[in-house]
């Protein structure tokens, strides 16, 4: 039997830049009263959402993608041409085919880099990170962008109570690259696949198309069970994650969980024990649930206003449709 000669990688990879990109109308919870009977204080009590961000007809996933990943690239320090593969977590671009990413790849000046979409829902980001991190470490790429990406104003049901105040559009890119030293820990992920009706979209596109329903397809959720699953089974993945980088909740600087739910996040931060001293990121208060984005969104944001340095010690996780989930500690960029 021949020797496959192995690849020639990094010793290790990090997050070597980060941006992010809103988009510019700023939709407040009164717009969304105008379709629901509810009102702003049950809405910033059930969610922490003040403000999310709506996509024109011109911010399309791949512009907003392109904004983003731009500055990651520049904060990185690195020319596009170096980007060796380009990784989409989206559930929001409509064209089955082909990949956002190719076009995104081609758009930013890449040199012809290995280009892909995956679909992870609010988990997506961190797959993408511990892809990025196995072609760095493998040496299928130098550095590696990824990019969490979505429009989920397009997938709204206005008059869905339950959800209609919930998303916002968004997308957030980080660069991945070679390090002399860990910067991007074990990832602790898997999927549980008997609660799929759980958070789902409600009808298929087939069913649109042949008339057998009348509303374009939204994405519906069952609330109180996606609160008590994210409480009490993430916030042992979280622990896990820790666990696998050898990291105690005293040596943490930052949290970063996906921005489903601001008392989501509270009760996490509770159930995890998490010290003081920690930042947590709620910027789900001003951006809404935008998916695959919201934790390179969330992470921009801490290091653009200085709640958050870099080199601090951050614990991610992303967790929704599928049900699916990863989780990480991370060096910031």
């Amino acid at each position: 039997m021949a020797k496959i000669k192995p690849g020639k990688g990094a010793p290790y990879a990090r997050i070597l830049g980060v941006g992010g990109y809103r988009p510019t109308r700023v939709v407040p919870n009164e717009v969304i009263l105008e379709t629901i009977d509810s009102s702003d204080e049950w809405i910033r009590s059930r969610s922490g959402i003040e403000t999310r961000h709506w996509a024109s007809p011109e911010e399309t996933v791949a512009a907003m993608s392109v904004e983003a990943s731009g500055k990651a690239i520049a904060d990185a320090g690195i020319d596009a041409a170096r980007i060796g593969a380009v990784v989409v977590s989206t559930v929001s671009h409509f064209k089955q085919t082909p990949a956002v990413a190719t076009q995104i790849a081609d758009l930013l000046g890449t040199d012809k880099a290995a280009a892909f979409d995956i679909s992870a829902g609010c988990a997506g980001f961190g797959y993408g990170l511990t892809l990025a991190k196995g072609m760095v470490v493998e040496g299928s790429a130098e550095y590696v962008l990824v990019i969490g990406v979505e429009r989920l104003s397009d997938l709204t049901d206005l008059e869905d109570r339950a959800t209609a105040f919930l998303f916002g559009d968004g997308a957030g890119a980080v660069v991945v690259g070679p390090s002399r030293e860990p910067a991007i820990g074990p990832t602790v992920w898997g999927s549980e696949g008997d609660k799929s009706e759980v958070i789902k979209q409600t009808v298929a596109w087939t069913d649109y198309r042949d008339g057998e329903v009348e509303k374009f397809p939204a994405i519906t959720q069952e609330g109180q069970a996606v609160f008590r699953w994210a409480v009490f089974e993430m916030a042992k993945v979280a622990q896990q994650a820790l666990d696998a980088a050898g990291i105690t909740s005293d040596e943490l600087d930052v949290f970063i969980p996906h921005q489903a739910n601001v008392r989501i996040i509270d009760s996490m931060v509770k159930t995890l024990k998490l010290p003081e001293h920690v930042t947590v990121a709620r910027d789900i208060r001003t951006t809404g649930n935008t998916s695959a984005a919201s934790i390179p969104l969330a992470m921009e944001r801490l290091l653009a206003t200085g709640e958050a340095k870099s080199g601090d010690t951050a614990l991610v996780i992303g967790f929704g449709a599928g049900l699916v989930y990863a989780a990480t500690v991370v060096t910031l960029p």
